[in-house]
Formats: C-alpha cells, sequence, structure tokens
C-alpha cells in the first residue's frame, strides 16, 4: 500500500512538473523581450506536439500492458493512440495560430477519450483527475498563446 502512495506521488509531480514548460512559454510569449515572443511561441507549440504525441504512447502501454482482456477494445485503442501522434505533427507544419487550435483541439479531444469508460479501463481511479486537471491547464496555455498570437501577427 506505501508503495502505491509512493508511486502514484512521484506520478502526480511528475505531472505536474511536465506544465512548467506550457506555463513558462506561455507566459514568455506575452511578457517576454519581443524579439524573444516569438521563439516562446514555437517552443511552446514544439513541446504541446511532444505531450500530445506522449498521451498517445500512454494509451498504447495501457492497451499491451494486459489489463484489458476485451481484444476489439485493445485493438481500438491501439490505433486510437495512433491518433494523437497524427494530428500533433501536421499542427507544427500549419501556421503558428492554426496549429494551435489544432494543438488544443487534439488535447480535448485525447481528454475525452481518457474520460470515456474504453479510455479509462486499466487506469487507477485517482488517473483521470489528474488527466483532467493537466488537460485544463494546457488548454488554458493553449488559448493564452492563441489570444497572444492574435496581437503578435496584427
Amino acid at each position: 500500500m506505501a508503495k502505491m502512495i509512493d508511486d502514484r506521488r512521484v506520478v502526480w509531480l511528475l505531472g505536474l512538473a511536465g506544465l512548467i514548460p506550457f506555463i513558462v512559454t506561455g507566459v514568455l510569449a506575452w511578457t517576454a523581450p519581443s524579439s524573444w515572443q516569438l521563439i516562446a511561441v514555437y517552443a511552446f507549440l514544439y513541446y504541446s506536439a511532444v505531450i500530445l504525441s506522449f498521451l498517445g504512447g500512454v494509451q498504447w502501454g495501457m492497451a499491451l500492458s494486459h489489463h484489458i482482456d476485451e481484444r476489439a477494445s485493445i485493438s481500438r485503442r491501439l490505433a486510437l493512440a495512433m491518433v494523437p501522434s497524427l494530428i500533433a505533427w501536421p499542427a507544427l507544419l500549419l501556421n503558428l495560430s492554426t496549429g494551435a487550435w489544432v494543438l488544443a483541439i487534439g488535447f480535448i479531444l485525447i481528454w475525452a477519450y481518457d474520460a470515456s469508460r474504453e479510455g479509462r479501463a486499466g487506469f487507477p481511479g485517482w488517473y483521470l483527475p489528474l488527466r483532467s486537471l493537466l488537460s485544463v491547464v494546457v488548454i488554458l496555455t493553449h488559448l493564452l498563446v492563441i489570444w497572444r498570437l492574435k496581437y503578435l501577427s496584427g
């Protein structure tokens, strides 16, 4: 029992630490010297694409962990686990504002899947509250950057 509590604490701490680049680059897009603001936006979008792809990997790992009994569910989950990467990479090829919107929508979609019965299967009960908190912050930082892009380009 003590090990499970320690593992949960580590996962929460790492999850929260993963928000730091979103928050820092989102704030820097507004507050850095003007010559650095665009760099902050690019750093934000690249990190966003990496993390969105990582979330697909989380589902891929769960499908392969054999915590799911139904074969069709495993195959569907493996296929769906590829979607975040297929959203994230092309988003980086779009103009900055469109790419930021596509990434934000990708986070909303994977969050919705994670909240579904199939998406939650195999995860501990505390995982969805963590994912929800992280997703809300990530989506809000995307909106902050999208708002900044409106003024940065205009």
